[in-house]
């Protein structure tokens, strides 16, 4: 019989378990963002019709075709930069920096659950300058990385615009704007480098980090402080929220230039209606195994499988016979040694979705059941 020892804390399987990245001490600093090692998959790049933006969007040639000259492009990125700056704000906690973005005339602004941390006022700044305006939190979104807060004075505010991220391709030219280090204002240039990636940020102090589904690569520079901003098209929509920074394992977890992820745009502004609508987030579209889990490790230390602490009662697991002791191994057939990887493994999946489950019983017998998979439920 394998001997097996506890490796980390609790969590709630789903098909994504977020936790707000920490903040710095005061005085306050911009944000921390958070990291993700380089060991994601992504599906074939190019998946989806042909975006609104792109360097095909610059501006017309002499003779009526498109053209990419420097200097056409040139003004694009300035025609851009005018008309979408002015709906980056900066927003200031008792604990840092972040952005955000101003998503309605009603005074609503997007950003990352990471940046707002456990603060409920905040003071934003706008592009433009002038004094700094109360908001308040209407909900933070931890499973998603997604917040939404409101000013208490929205006048002269300029909402965004927001694309459809499902119509990105590859190789686009886009513009991350935020406010790195507490530089206002700042804008950095680069390419959408893939889609569909599955990145999971560090655990902190026992919890688990976040697992984000179809995020967007970019070369961009994605600093601290960026969170929460835009990742922006030439058509000057927002098709991305900043929220992750690459690190690189071999250079001692040092950031890896030129590797940042954002959420999709489609999936914050699902997430940011629910919540105006609702005051919270109703409806998670995650898929959930319906077990509380920790990570084991075999007898040479290794992690090894992801150890059942508590089955929900009437979840999915409980109705194939999963109980408390149960190691889980494998999910259709991809080895999961540890919560993060368990995580990752259900983030590609959807609720309603049947996941082939392979356990090792405390007996030391083993079994493979098919479990439905439900819905995660919020909170």
């Amino acid at each position: 019989m394998q001997a097996w020892t506890s490796r980390v804390a609790l969590l709630t399987v789903a098909a994504m378990a977020l936790a707000g990245c920490g903040q710095s001490a005061k005085p306050p600093t911009p944000d921390v963002e958070p990291s993700v090692t380089v060991t994601t998959t992504s599906p074939p790049p190019g998946a989806g019709g042909a975006p609104p933006g792109g360097i095909a969007s610059t501006s017309p040639g002499p003779t009526g075709g498109e053209s990419t000259s420097p200097d056409a492009l040139e003004s694009k990125y300035e025609q851009v930069i005018t008309t979408v700056l002015p709906s980056i704000v900066q927003i200031t906690t008792q604990n840092g920096l972040g952005s955000g973005v101003i998503y309605d005339s009603a005074g609503h602004i997007i950003t990352n659950a990471h940046v707002v941390g456990r603060s409920r006022n905040f003071e934003v700044s706008l592009a433009s300058g002038g004094k700094p305006r109360s908001a308040k939190l209407v909900s933070a979104y931890e499973l998603g990385d997604l917040a939404v807060i409101k000013v208490d004075d929205p006048s002269g505010l300029k909402p965004a615009r927001f694309g459809d991220s499902s119509k990105l391709r590859v190789g686009q030219l886009v513009l991350a704007m935020g406010n790195p280090l507490g530089l206002s204002g700042s804008v950095t240039n680069g390419i959408v480098s893939a889609l569909g990636r599955t990145v999971s940020e560090p655990q902190e102090q026992g919890a688990p980090g976040a697992t984000i589904t179809g995020a967007i690569q970019t070369s961009a520079a994605i600093n601290p402080g960026n969170s929460g901003g835009a990742l922006v098209n030439l058509a000057n929509e927002v098709i991305g929220i900043p929220t992750l920074t690459a690190v690189n394992p071999e250079l001692g977890g040092g950031a890896a230039p030129g590797i940042g992820f954002a959420i999709p745009s489609n999936a914050a502004t699902d997430i940011a209606n629910q919540i105006i609508k609702n005051g919270r987030v109703v409806n998670t579209h995650r898929a959930a195994l319906g077990v509380t889990v920790q990570t084991v490790a075999g007898s040479d230390g290794r992690a090894a499988g992801v150890g059942v602490v508590r089955v929900a009662p009437g979840g999915s697991a409980s109705k194939v016979g999963i109980r408390r002791g149960d190691v889980i191994v494998a999910i259709n057939d991809t080895p999961v040694p540890n919560t993060q990887t368990l995580s990752e493994v259900l983030a590609a999946l959807r609720p309603g979705d049947r996941a082939k489950i392979e356990i090792l019983h405390p007996d030391g017998s083993t079994a493979t059941v098919t479990v439905p998979l439900g819905e995660l439920p919020v909170g």
